[in-house]
């Protein structure tokens, strides 16, 4: 079909036999011709009513007595229902995230997404006074929600959704609707937006990166070690230690990335209090201006060399137009050819 989203024909009966609570019953009645142009004859019956229909295959001759029978049934149709509008409200399939993506772009303000942890559900208590399976029966577990931090510039944003994608896109629809129609900032001039920009790219790096980042420019040795480790199998708990020189911090957590990444967040807040680093302008570089090239053009230069790229080489160094060859003639046998150059 042209349109693979539109239903066929048989889907259609059977959603009209389904309404009418009876059941499509398709019949192969005769087949004829020779082997490879046969044509078979098929029959439908929904409840009293029959309809016949030929096809060049059984397949065919079934979509055409299925849409005979959806044009002559008197059987009650099942009301269509409408086509499911887009969810995003988006033209084409722009997801927000893109659009989102794009105006940030166009302010000089990225997007920076955060997973957030799921939110506890107020006035929810398990029951655990169960009586036998017939009331486990009966606990339904409450659906997962993902919730998603926004941040474009100095605005904050939240989304929420079934999946963490859906999330990023609730929350990128909040943020159009709010960044739309708001001017574009304008650049400064001095030395904050440099700053901003440095803060933007921080953001978007991991608090371990900012530890090595920092350690290296001051020349501080980095070390992370897993000082302790404890509880059940299924439910450790590890304390990872970071140094970096003179700062130390620790940090828990379920794994041992969650608990070194904690533990970097907060040496991290020690190190930013450390004062600037001094500015050290780097010596320019001078290069000498390279003497220009020997014009090799004498005489005595190139002995035994191809004689075509010799004379070419003078042209050159002459700064001249390089020799232009043109066949005049050729003659002799095809083994035995013979050219006329100018």
């Amino acid at each position: 079909m042209a349109n693979p989203k539109e239903k066929t024909p048989m889907c259609l009966v059977n959603e009209l036999a389904r309404f009418n609570s009876i059941q499509p019953q398709y019949k192969l009645l005769s087949e004829s011709g020779p082997a490879h142009s046969k044509m078979f004859s098929v029959q439908l019956s929904l409840g009293e009513q029959t309809w016949e229909s030929e096809g060049s295959s059984i397949k065919k001759a079934q979509q055409a007595v299925a849409n005979k029978a959806l044009t002559e049934s008197t059987l009650p149709k099942p009301v269509q229902k409408p086509p499911k509008s887009n969810v995003n409200n988006n033209p084409g399939s722009i997801t927000p995230t893109v659009e989102l993506n794009g105006l940030a772009m166009k302010r000089g303000e990225p997007a920076i997404y955060r997973p957030l942890d799921p939110k506890p559900f107020p006035n929810y208590r398990a029951n655990y006074n169960f009586r036998g399976m017939y009331n486990q029966r009966y606990h339904c577990p409450m659906p997962k929600i993902f919730y998603v931090q926004l941040t474009v510039g100095n605005n904050e944003f939240f989304g929420e959704g079934k999946t963490r994608q859906a999330a990023r896109h609730n929350a990128a629809m909040k943020a159009l609707q709010a960044l739309q129609n708001e001017p574009i900032p304008e650049k400064s001039q001095n030395g904050e937006s440099g700053k901003e920009m440095d803060d933007d790219k921080d953001a978007n790096k991991s608090e371990i990166s900012l530890v090595f980042e920092i350690a290296l420019k001051r020349n501080m040795p980095v070390s992370f070690e897993v000082i302790k480790e404890s509880g059940p199998p299924h439910m450790k708990s590890f304390v990872t230690r970071v140094s970096v020189g003179e700062f130390s911090a620790e940090g828990e957590g379920n794994s041992k990335k969650l608990s070194k990444k904690r533990a970097a967040t907060t040496v991290l807040q020690e190190l930013k209090k450390l004062p600037p680093l001094p500015v050290v302008e780097k010596p320019k570089l001078f290069f000498k201006k390279r003497p220009k090239t020997i014009v090799k053009a004498g005489p005595e230069y190139g002995q035994g060399m191809n004689p075509i790229s010799r004379l070419a080489q003078i042209q050159q160094a002459k700064k001249e137009k390089e020799p232009d060859y043109v066949l005049l003639s050729e003659r002799g046998m095809p083994r035995r050819r013979e050219f006329v150059m100018q």
